[in-house]
């Protein structure tokens, strides 16, 4: 028998309170009883939104709600602004390209986080840009950006910021309200502690209002329709039924925990996870890390695949690797969601044996101590 750890940025830990919440037989989604835990799912969703806008809720991965921010708000040949920094700010430009949207980019080197003054200044060269899209967390670097920045520029334009919050929401802090963001995607299998199928997005005024002119292809993701059934508490579509149900115990969860203390614990667990990699001697990837998930460079000599690899395959626990043309090259711990300080020294000790049997010499514990003093604190 091997008892398994999942610490990966997504899909991530499920409370057990929320996995029995799941198993409970189900309810047909036109009652009034489905619609009293919609409503209330939608008060705990603004919550963690830490907004008062409407939220739609989808039967997708993060991705639909991605794709949906941009059909709903484009059309064929306009120009959106998107923030390249690593695989999902290009999934934003892909999209985009897929639906003959001009994509304007900012690239940056991966690790690093987009600078306000090179936004401020490519906006005021494309003021017809509609959409400007950018990651809260850039997941496949551990990288956060400084949305709060971006959003004073583009909040005095009528260009729509819409933020990617799959990965950040819960870990990273974001005001939707008070630093107006007008849309902001997320999904279910992050630190929001379920499984994946739901996704979401947070939808200002502003946004709205953008929609109306917009001529891209849409049924599904139709956010009108989705819109005009959630006046109604509903969906217009069959609703995954049973997420839903396990989604109103997470959110009770995490309101009992407090926005405040979880956005502490996840720097917390974050804090001691990028100290106790460096005292094996390791360099951290990204110069803006994330609280969700720490990314980390592999040691020369050693193969970062074979690490993920036998992390999972002989130790059961199960880390990501790099994607890409990061393939090989880093290792990503996530500390996000239904995680703590037991979760982070279970994985530095992991990371610690899988890399001694590859060979690295370091003093084996040394990661460990450091993670344990840390998280002993306060």
């Amino acid at each position: 028998m091997r008892k398994k750890y999942l610490m990966t940025p997504g899909p991530t830990p499920i409370p057990p309170e929320v996995l029995l919440e799941m198993a409970k037989p189900i309810l047909h989604h036109r009652t009034p009883q489905y619609q009293a835990i919609f409503k209330e799912v939608n008060e705990g969703l603004k919550y963690v939104f830490q907004t008062s806008n409407d939220i739609v809720t989808l039967a997708s991965s993060g991705t639909g709600a991605m794709e949906a921010s941009i059909v709903n708000l484009l059309s064929k040949g306009d120009k959106a602004i998107v923030i390249r920094g690593g695989k999902f700010g290009e999934r934003f430009a892909e999209i985009c390209s897929a639906y003959g949207v001009e994509v304007i980019p900012i690239d940056i080197p991966e690790g690093n986080a987009p600078q306000a003054p090179i936004v401020r200044d490519t906006l005021a060269k494309n003021p017809k840009a509609k959409a400007l899209y950018v990651n809260l967390c850039e997941t496949s670097s551990g990288s956060v950006y400084d949305i709060k920045s971006i959003a004073e520029i583009t909040k005095k334009t009528s260009t729509v910021l819409v933020v990617d919050a799959i990965s950040g929401l819960g870990a990273d802090d974001i005001q939707t309200d008070n630093w107006g963001v007008d849309i902001v995607v997320s999904g279910s299998q992050k630190g929001l502690m379920m499984p994946p199928g739901l996704a979401f997005l947070a939808i200002s005024q502003k946004a709205w209002k953008a929609m109306e002119s917009s001529t891209l292809p849409k049924y599904y993701f139709d956010l009108k329709k989705a819109k005009k059934a959630l006046d109604k508490t509903d969906t217009p579509f069959t609703p995954a039924v049973s997420l839903v149900i396990g989604l109103r115990e997470a959110l009770r969860m995490i309101k009992e925990e407090t926005a405040e203390k979880m956005f502490a614990r996840h720097k917390k667990l974050a804090d001691a996870t990028r100290e106790s990699v460096k005292a094996l001697g390791l360099e951290l990837f990204s110069k803006s890390p994330s609280n969700a998930v720490t990314a980390v460079k592999v040691p020369a000599g050693i193969d970062g695949e074979k690490l993920v690899k036998n992390l999972r395959d002989v130790h059961g626990v199960t880390i990501a690797g790099g994607q890409d043309e990061l393939k090989g090259k880093i290792f990503r711990v996530a500390h996000l969601g239904f995680m703590e300080k037991f979760d982070v020294i279970t994985a530095i000790s992991a990371i610690e044996i899988g890399l001694k049997e590859l060979g690295y010499k370091f003093e084996l514990g040394s990661g460990v101590k450091v993670a344990e003093k840390m998280l002993a604190e306060g």
